[in-house]
């Protein structure tokens, strides 16, 4: 796998690397801690073959998606265990609360799975620094997408759904915004929120159906967006709208949770696609982490992965981790070359916010049987580079 690297001195220390992770490994997200566990033994593989890396000595704890229990274990790793980073988590709720506590001790707090944009803007702090593309990143995707393929001289009508909490309504407010930024004419005619983890999802679905709206976004993730396909393919919903998931619809584990059930012609996208890009990079980095488990990875894999490389390509740059510093800077300005990266783009951390920016591929599902139990898989994909600067609050 091959890194986009800068210049730097010689690592100045031989201790390894300490690095505390919080995933679910159980419960609703328990896939996602699984997944990224795998990925984060690839990579410490990985560095382990290469010359000027540090070691890393990497914790993982099931954080069970519990805000409190959450807390609790990253408290252990700072002020037991000593650890350098503290990484990984899949809930914006849970990262809020965690993010928060690495301001408060001190600790470099590196994202790898959650995407609400509060934690790189309202709630950013000189300590966190997410590697994942956010959800601010997939809905101005995601606005594009719309505009490109959907703009019209009446107005659109735009109804949403999605968690009742920052992540949800995040998504909600950037969707109208960037909307807004591209000349879209619609109307929002209504939007819903449902608890995480809800598991019903009729009364929703009626209602959404009631409210006819030309285009349905929505911004569920893990087994409630499985729960929700199904239960609206079921009722007829994706015959009178068009339905989009713009950051976590397309990953591979919803393909393969819904399999047979998963409909033709939804709108999707993610942070990382097994079918895409087609490079050696993306194709190395899907086969390996099949051939240790005999599955297909979710996207939180590749943000565990990713965590990793960064972590240690700020440390060697850094010279090791005493100065805090010049691990900021190089965090500041990290460029590495990931398994979601097309030729001739490489994914560079935006200076100001701390949040990785990279390309988003947004598609349709269409038949494949290339990559099973999944039997849909997106195709007609667009494809959007991210901008320059990154957006604001």
């Amino acid at each position: 796998m091959i890194l986009l690297l800068m210049a730097c001195p010689a690592l100045a220390q031989s201790a390894p690397v300490k690095v505390g992770c919080l995933f679910p490994l159980s419960g609703s997200g328990g896939l996602y801690g699984r997944d990224s566990t795998v990925a984060i033994d690839m990579a410490v593989d990985w560095l382990a073959t290469q010359e000027g890396y540090p070691e890393l000595q990497v914790d993982v704890q099931d954080s069970r998606s519990k805000t409190l229990r959450s807390l609790q274990i990253a408290r252990r790793f700072v002020e037991e265990d000593s650890v350098d980073f503290l990484c990984g988590v899949v809930s914006s709720s849970v990262a809020l609360t965690v993010s928060e506590y690495a301001r408060k001790s001190q600790t470099f707090f590196i994202g790898t799975d959650h995407a609400s944009p509060t934690l790189v803007g309202a709630a950013r702090h000189p300590w966190y620094f997410r590697v994942n593309n956010d959800a601010r990143q997939s809905m101005r995707a995601g606005a594009k997408y719309i505009a490109e393929h959907y703009k019209r001289g009446a107005p659109l009508r735009v109804a949403f759904i999605g968690p009742d909490y920052d992540y949800g309504y995040q998504s909600w407010d950037d969707i109208r915004r960037f909307l807004d930024e591209e000349g879209v004419a619609y109307t929002p005619v209504s939007a819903y929120w449902p608890k995480l983890f809800d598991t019903d999802y009729s009364l929703y679905i009626n209602a959404l159906m009631q409210d006819a709206p030309d285009i349905l976004v929505n911004a569920h993730w893990g087994l409630d967006l499985v729960a929700f396909v199904r239960q609206a393919d079921q009722l007829g919903l994706f015959q009178n709208m068009q339905f989009m998931n713009f950051d976590a619809g397309g990953n591979y584990e919803i393909l393969a949770d819904l399999g047979e059930d998963m409909p033709e012609g939804l709108i999707l996208s993610a942070r990382h696609h097994v079918n895409w890009p087609d490079t050696r990079h993306n194709a190395q980095f899907v086969k390996e982490f099949y051939a240790r488990t005999g599955r297909y990875p979710s996207y939180a894999a590749a943000g565990a992965w990713s965590g990793m490389i960064a972590i240690a390509t700020a440390v060697r740059q850094a010279g090791g981790t005493r100065d805090t510093a010049a691990l900021r800077l190089a965090l500041k300005h990290l460029q590495l070359k990931l398994p979601e990266d097309p030729e001739g783009f490489s994914s560079r951390m935006d200076p100001t916010s701390h949040q990785m920016l990279q390309v988003q591929a947004i598609g349709r599902t269409l038949p494949n049987p290339d990559f099973a139990p999944a039997t849909m898989m997106l195709g007609d994909i667009s494809v959007y580079p991210p901008p320059d600067i990154w957006p604001a609050d």
